[in-house]
């Protein structure tokens, strides 16, 4: 969001949106917001430091973009519950916009011996768990590509716990991995959330889902453990509503969005859906801690 006064709010291929929408993510409750994509320059420099100042002002957090080296270098550890987890971001690339020269600290770039020092960094800070996520893959493929295994091992032998990943458009499959010199025997990875909320309304591409680990720490030995993963398909609509034309989430379970009356085909479309989610998710992963939530 570089501000509707640098050449006006726009969609592909020069992303620009009204700041509202981060409030929007506050409001439901959005704590942390990933910044670091192929479209972070889609404004330069100028959309990258005004979205961190309107982040700022509505105090979220951010990670994947910065304002300043030392910024970038400050590694973000937030304490939930009791257990310390790092939390890092980067991209495949930038759709070709340059990087200012000297400036590289605007954006985290997939680069092995950067993640290799941020994850150092975490644990040299008394870090326990490390997420890192990445935003790669190619769009519109259902299984990961080469570039994604490759990184994903690599980060695993760098010592991440938990990997994330975007771009892709469409689910991915999800699996656990055995760990090296971390604090969790086994690690979880999700290679794409799909999309939560687009506009695109072709089959695969109007679902996503959103994940709950629960995560146990068993103090004598200082070790933790991935108890349990729950995931919730989710359905873009898209279409009028009694109070107006809109995008709305629709999980699932539980859906009590009065406001939307879904004609049969969209009925029909919603949980093709589902059980495409339910089908990838589930396609790899035989792990019993791996479970969809139903109530």
């Amino acid at each position: 969001t570089a501000g509707k006064e640098s050449g006006g709010y726009t969609g592909y291929p020069f992303f620009n949106t009204p700041a509202s929408y981060i409030t929007a993510l506050k409001d439901v409750g959005f704590d942390l917001l990933v910044t670091a994509n192929n479209h972070s320059l889609d404004r330069s420099e100028k959309g990258i430091l005004k979205t961190i100042s309107e982040i700022n002002s509505r105090n979220l957090k951010y990670v994947g973009t910065y304002k300043s080296q030392r910024d970038r270098d400050s590694i973000r550890i937030f304490n939930l519950k009791g257990i310390k987890i790092a939390i890092l971001a980067y991209s495949y690339g930038t759709n070709g916009n340059p990087i200012p020269k000297g400036k590289n600290y605007l954006i985290n770039l997939i680069d092995f011996e950067l993640i290799r020092r941020d994850i150092q960094s975490t644990k040299a800070s008394g870090n326990e768990l490390v997420l890192v996520h990445f935003h790669f893959g190619e769009e519109y493929q259902r299984e990961p590509v080469q570039f994604q295994k490759e990184v994903v091992n690599k980060t695993i032998e760098l010592g991440a716990d938990i990997i994330i990943g975007g771009h892709p458009h469409v689910l991915q499959p999800v699996n656990f991995f055995k760990t090296n010199n971390a604090k969790l025997d086994s690690g979880f990875v999700a290679y794409s959330m799909g999309n939560f909320f687009s506009n695109q309304q072709d089959r695969y591409k109007d679902a996503g889902m959103i994940l709950t680990l629960k995560i146990k720490r068993d103090y004598l030995k200082n070790k933790f453990e991935i108890s349990e993963v729950n995931y919730l398909p989710t359905w873009v609509f898209k279409g009028k509503t009694s109070i107006g034309n809109e995008y709305v989430i629709m999980p699932s379970i539980n859906i009590t969005d009065t406001t939307i009356n879904l004609s049969k085909s969209e009925s029909l479309k919603m949980n093709q859906s589902f059980e495409d989610t339910r089908f990838i998710i589930n396609k790899y992963s035989f792990n019993s801690n791996l479970r969809e939530l139903r109530e």
